[in-house]
C-alpha cells in the first residue's frame, strides 16, 4: 500500500530455513524484516551475506504498532538499511 514492494515467507514456504531466506533475500537484494534474534547469528557468527536485516524487538507489540514503527524506520532511515543489520528495540535504532 505505500509501494514497497513486499515478499513474504509465508507466500513462499513457511518452512523455508533462515540461511535459505537470507541466501535468498540476497540474491534478490531485498532486506529482510524479523522477529527473529536467530538471524543475528547468521551474519556476525556465520557471516552469510545479506543485503539488509532489520530485527525488531517487538514482541509485545501488536500488528499495527509493529506496522507503525516499520513506517517509521523508513520514512526516516530507509536509505541506511541497505546491507546493515539494524536493531529496533525501547524506541531506538541502532544501525550497524
Amino acid at each position: 500500500m505505500r509501494g514497497h514492494d513486499v515478499l513474504r515467507v509465508q507466500d513462499l514456504d513457511p518452512r523455508l530455513p533462515d540461511d535459505e531466506i537470507l541466501s535468498r533475500a540476497s540474491a534478490d537484494r531485498r532486506l529482510v524484516i524479523t522477529m527473529d534474534k536467530d538471524f543475528g547469528e547468521l551474519v556476525y557468527l556465520s557471516k552469510q551475506s545479506h543485503a539488509g536485516v532489520l530485527l525488531l524487538r517487538l514482541e509485545e507489540a501488536r500488528i499495527g504498532a509493529k506496522l507503525a514503527v516499520v513506517e517509521e524506520i523508513f520514512t526516516n532511515h530507509a536509505a541506511d538499511l541497505s546491507g546493515r543489520f539494524s536493531v529496533y528495540q525501547r524506541g531506538r535504532l541502532r544501525i550497524r
